[in-house]
């Protein structure tokens, strides 16, 4: 899909701080996150929704949710996170492929869903960070 954000990602066409990826998924970090360290989890198969999509496509994006998680609060000393899924326009979906949100809480810090725009430099620190407690 030449027209789908996330799959040029995935392809390589498109640049994203990548901080997992195996056969089946590929997590990166938002380029407008609502907390340090906010990552994306997309299955590779290309789906608009998690309905539409195969039951081993999210099964795969939420074993790759559980093994990721751990590294992203240890490499950033969250104190917790908040899982998101937008299914439809309606919900707030503005990139039409199944993808899971993973955003890291901070004791002290407000929980918010407001996005900011960090530098891609901040980004490639915060990726490295992560992929340094991610065991592949």
């Amino acid at each position: 899909m030449n027209d789908c954000l996330f799959c040029n990602i995935i392809a390589g066409t498109v640049p994203a701080q990548k901080v997992y990826e195996d056969d089946t998924t590929y997590a990166f970090l938002d380029i407008g996150p609502v907390s340090k360290g906010h990552t994306l989890i997309v299955p590779k198969e290309h789906a608009v929704n998690l309905t539409e999509g195969s039951e081993a496509a999210a099964t795969a994006m939420m074993k790759t949710v559980y093994k990721i998680a751990p590294g992203i609060v240890k490499a950033l000393g969250a104190s917790g996170y908040n899982l998101g899924m937008n299914h439809g326009t309606d919900a707030g979906q503005l990139v039409f492929h199944t993808h899971v949100h993973l955003m890291p809480r901070y004791a002290g810090e407000p929980r918010t869903f407001v996005k900011s725009h960090p530098a891609q430099e901040e980004l490639a620190t915060i990726a490295e960070q992560i992929r340094k407690e991610i065991f592949f």
